[in-house]
């Protein structure tokens, strides 16, 4: 609710948007209740400045409180300033002009205008407020005070007057604050009231959620075991993404035990239940784009490890087997039982046939739902879709419609979002008043109410949501087959959202051309598929759901790109012939198979592209391509593109700059045979050099040998001087 000073409109809009919380009261005798609102002092609200002191004020429990019945009034008072707030007083003021419409309720709670006087209810006096605290009175409104009111809704407003700083010092300051609210009489109940609630999570990847986002969801503290907790007990009408079970039944053994009892304590509640489309897609947008059918997620066996499923005996008879001559003994295998998609998406207990698609929609739209579903569908549509028309079961054209009111159904989801208690109790009582104003425009009508999508929902906010408003022994069925007003469906088509269908299938088909160098293409594109119906979910913005397509085509891209040949500086080739080495990268995390094609942009070149070549996953391979230089030297462009085996091309043309030096070939063998005579000359000289050597060195060694034996024969032979003659 707004709080207001007596200076009320825009600045009570400020206030408003500044925030306001509010204070739960329990009835004294009866059944009452105010819908909190906090009010500022009006010095406060000319400086634009935080708040320094402000007022709640509530009354009863919900927002009810029989006709005749006494209730009291709790106001709370905070003083956010750092001075004291002296003692006071505090009057509660009820206004017995009762407010007609919605309308009249939130302007009142918004604007404080409200037609017809206020008169005072009770009063009582304040104590003094440190700094930084807080104090509650409590207000007694008496029976006789409210005995004459008749059923509705009333304005109810309460006021504070006292002042802040050091007396001592006079320097004081007035503070004059006032709270706005509304007290709802409660008028007997004629009509069922159902709540529908979906239950989504959304996970971090996009397509199924993992085993680490399982466990933290199905936890104690987990969101999904808080969606269970807040409709336990409840009439509560549940719609399940069928994503939720698939995801923890296709993990097999592996799944976390809080997923398994949460599943398991799901099947056990005895709510009824319906299916969403899977991923919660909007049937709205399908229809509208012009789909012949819904979107179907794609297998989900490829998601699957055959290591976390039992395996069971599978009998195989040889084929060579004749009547005449008995064949080999049958052989006895083990094979994992996986289940079928069928058997991981299913709801126990679902109703058929039933659709939750994204309002506003046309008459042609359900005409398109007919088609997808059967005649027999039936569609869950806004009552700002039907003109306003709030009656819970509706026929419009022909089609079976459940209408929820749209101004009670934001409330009480509002209620379901609140975190804060108190602030909660303020949502609470503005709900208790739309839904009796809602009751009393068609008293006996059934009324429907659909919270929004919210995956961050509280156990006590969602339950205290369901339990104002859902009427104990309703049933879906009941509300089916009651007789259906007409009504007219007047919503305009979402051109957006239409355009967005075509662009993401668009976008398949080039991932599924991509996919065809996968041994099994399915494990892309079966994630791909539920990313896709994720980002068309009920229940976003327009800027959130511009932002999901955005998102969706970064990551498609990045996927496009995920194998590709890496930019590469000149090639230096220093010979007529070699292998090039082209690099090809793969991020994607299962190995791919490519072609590399390789073209030369001058004929001197000439290229063999190699064969097929299996890159592992998040990895670069280098492909060796042979080339011949028909040039001695000179600069040749090679145009290199990757193929899959099919022959789709991944990646286009991409040029790589060869520089070829093939002279450099000829003039180093010249070199190299000029060094290898030169080298073999010089082994022949030294060779003749070291024979001549050898042969002089043998030459004077024989000399000194024949002079030696010279001189060996002369010492031998007697000296012819001293030998005499005979004859002498």
């Amino acid at each position: 609710m707004t709080a207001i000073t007596p200076d009320i409109g825009l600045r009570a809009r400020l206030r408003r948007l500044a925030g306001r919380t509010a204070v739960l009261a329990i009835a004294l005798g009866g059944c009452a209740l105010v819908a909190p609102s906090v009010a500022v002092a009006a010095d406060q609200a000319q400086t634009g400045d935080e708040p320094s002191v402000e007022l709640h004020v509530s009354a009863g429990l919900r927002g009810l409180v029989a006709p005749g019945s006494s209730t009291s009034a709790i106001v709370t008072v905070q003083n956010g300033a750092d001075s004291a707030l002296s003692a006071g007083q505090v009057e509660v003021e009820l206004n017995r002009t009762p407010l007609t419409d919605a309308a009249a309720v939130s302007t009142w709670l918004d604007d404080g205008d409200a037609a017809g006087d206020f008169a005072s209810i009770g009063a009582d006096d304040t104590d003094p407020i440190d700094g930084d605290a807080s104090a509650t009175t409590t207000v007694f409104v008496s029976e006789a005070t409210l005995g004459d009111l008749a059923p509705g809704v009333y304005p109810l407003r309460a006021e504070l007057s006292a002042s802040t700083g050091d007396p001592a010092a006079e320097d004081t300051e007035t503070v004059d604050a006032t709270a706005t609210s509304v007290l709802v009489v409660a008028a007997p109940q004629t009509s069922q009231v159902g709540v529908l609630v979906p239950l989504t999570a959304t996970p971090e990847g996009g397509a199924l959620l993992s085993s680490a986002e399982l466990s933290e969801l199905t936890g104690p503290d987990g969101a999904l075991t808080a969606q269970l907790d807040g409709v336990a007990g409840t009439t509560a009408v549940l719609a399940i993404d069928p994503s939720i079970p698939a995801a923890i039944r296709a993990l097999g053994t592996a799944a976390p035990e809080t997923a398994r009892d949460w599943i398991t304590r799901l099947d056990n509640l005895p709510n009824a239940r319906f299916a969403l489309q899977f991923g919660d897609a909007d049937a709205t947008a399908q229809a509208q784009a012009g789909l012949p059918e819904l979107l179907q997620p794609r297998a989900l066996a490829p998601l699957l490890d055959p290591a976390n499923f039992p395996r069971v005996p599978v009998t195989a008879t040889p084929t060579d087997a004749t009547d005449a001559t008995p064949g080999p003994t049958p052989s006895v295998t083990e094979s994992p039982a996986l289940p079928s998609d069928d058997e991981l998406a299913a709801i126990d207990g679902a109703l058929p046939h039933i659709l939750w698609p994204q309002s506003p929609l046309t008459s042609a739209d359900l005409t398109a739902f007919a088609g997808y579903v059967g005649d027999d569908t039936t569609t869950i549509v806004s009552s700002a879709t039907v003109g306003g028309q709030s009656t819970a079961h509706a026929t419009a054209g022909g089609n079976d419609l459940l209408v929820t009111d749209a101004a009670t159904s934001d409330v009480f989801s509002r209620v379901a979002a609140e975190r804060n208690p108190a602030e909660r109790q303020r949502l609470l009582a503005e709900a208790a008043a739309l839904l009796q104003l809602a009751q009393g425009s068609a008293p006996a009508a059934p009324l429907l109410i659909g919270l929004d999508r919210d995956e961050n929902r509280t156990s006590d906010a969602l339950r205290d949501a369901i339990t104002a408003a859902d009427s104990a022994g309703f049933e879906l069925a009941t509300l089916r087959a009651t007789a259906p007003v007409a009504a007219t469906v007047a919503g305009e088509p979402d051109a957006a959202r239409a355009n967005a269908v075509t662009t993401l299938l668009a976008d398949e088909s080039r991932l599924t051309a991509f996919s065809s160098i996968l041994a099994d293409p399915q494990v892309l594109l079966s994630p791909e598929r539920i990313r896709i119906l994720r980002t068309l979910s009920v229940g976003t913005s327009a800027d959130a759901f511009a932002e999901r397509l955005a998102d969706h085509q970064a990551q498609t891209t990045a996927t496009l790109n995920a194998v590709n040949i890496p930019q590469s500086s000149t090639i230096q080739l220093l010979t007529a012939n070699a292998d090039l080495p082209i690099a090809v990268r793969n991020d994607l995390p299962w190995p791919v198979t490519v072609q590399l094609f390789v073209s030369p942009t001058d004929p001197r070149l000439e290229v063999r592209s190699p064969d097929e070549t299996v890159v592992q996953a998040q990895s670069t391979t280098r492909i060796k391509v042979p080339v011949s230089a028909r040039v001695g030297s000179g600069e040749v462009d090679l145009r290199l593109s990757l193929y899959s085996p099919t022959g789709v091309q991944i990646q286009g043309d991409q040029t790589l700059r060869v520089a070829v030096r093939a002279e450099w070939e000829t003039i180093g063998l010249v070199v190299l045979g000029g060094i290898i005579v030169l080298l073999i000359a010089l082994g022949v000289i030294r060779t003749v050099r070291r024979k001549r050597r050898e042969a002089s060195e043998e030459s004077a060694v024989e000399a000194q040998i024949e002079a030696l034996e010279e001189e060996e024969a002369v010492e031998a032979r007697p000296d012819a001087a001293t030998t005499e003659d005979p004859r002498e």
